[in-house]
């Protein structure tokens, strides 16, 4: 009995799994669809769900534009946030990495207490310090510096590098401390290159975090030339009459380099969040 209704339960879980995939992508494969319509078929909804003809006016006329008040590309923005990713991503890794490192090996007084300190920080939404945050820093507005500051260090970051790290055996850095090696080089020679799945998901999900990245920006930002992309789309929008075409176009441009980077760290990704998730 058990032998036949494998393949059933098989046959039905495939079934679900695919309805669910697809209901998951069709918002994704509207967006892509909808960028290479004209801006009038777009509002049609789904009963033009797909082109009559395929072009792509609409990435050329976003790539080509200028902004709406005439100071910059579309790949001057790009450049910004760039720019903005990769300071997050690698100052966040070293400050997260090296913090965590200290509150799961070093042993000092009031460790339990900071940790539980970090835990509690996980429950802090950003909203609610923002503005703060905003009053804090008015005076250093408009510069790169202030939008990647409060994003380098995350609380959640230090939570997923101090679980995989406490899977790492002490013995592995006693041994580097009888070879004469001191904490900064166990930690840069041994447990960094050992803990490579963990930090591809943490640069991915700080990624995630620092690309889309809106709030932050519209507190801070008003000089368009240290406007990053999901502000400037903000602003694209928001140009009348709107071009439908156009900005489904200009957020399929936003959303694709995080495809990209997720394509190339996948394998890491599932890896360091899998080991980060078990208990050692």
């Amino acid at each position: 009995m058990a032998m036949t209704r494998t393949p059933v339960r098989r046959v039905l879980d495939y079934t679900v799994l695919s309805v669910l995939a697809f209901v998951f992508a069709l918002p994704a494969l509207y967006l892509f669809l909808g960028s290479l319509k004209p801006s009038d078929e777009v509002m049609n909804g789904l009963s033009g769900f797909l082109p009559t003809h395929l072009s792509f006016d609409n990435y050329t006329a976003v790539l080509d534009s200028l902004s709406s008040d005439s100071t910059g590309y579309f790949w001057q923005f790009m450049g910004v946030s760039v720019l903005l990713s990769f300071v997050v991503v690698t100052g966040g890794l070293i400050v997260n990495s090296m913090a965590a490192y200290g509150l799961t090996r070093l042993k000092w007084r009031g460790q339990n207490a900071v940790f539980t300190l970090v835990l509690l920080l996980m429950l802090i939404p950003f909203e609610s310090v923002a503005v703060p945050l905003f009053y804090m820093f008015n005076g250093q507005r408009n510069t790169l510096f202030i939008q990647a500051l409060p994003f380098v260090a995350n609380a959640f970051a230090v939570y997923q590098f101090h679980t995989f790290f406490r899977k790492i055996p002490p013995s592995i850095e006693e041994a580097a401390r009888l070879d004469g090696a001191g904490p900064w080089r166990t930690f840069f020679a041994i447990i960094v290159p050992m803990s490579r799945p963990v930090f591809a998901s943490v640069a991915i999900l700080t990624f995630l975090i620092q690309w889309g990245s809106f709030l932050w920006p519209v507190l801070m930002v008003s000089d368009p030339s240290v406007r990053p992309l999901p502000l400037e789309m903000s602003v694209f929008q928001g140009q009348q009459p709107p071009d439908w075409g156009q900005i489904l176009a200009f957020g399929v441009l936003l959303v694709l380099p995080v495809l990209i980077v997720f394509a190339f760290f996948q394998r890491w990704f599932v890896e360091g969040v899998a080991s980060s998730a078990v208990k050692g």
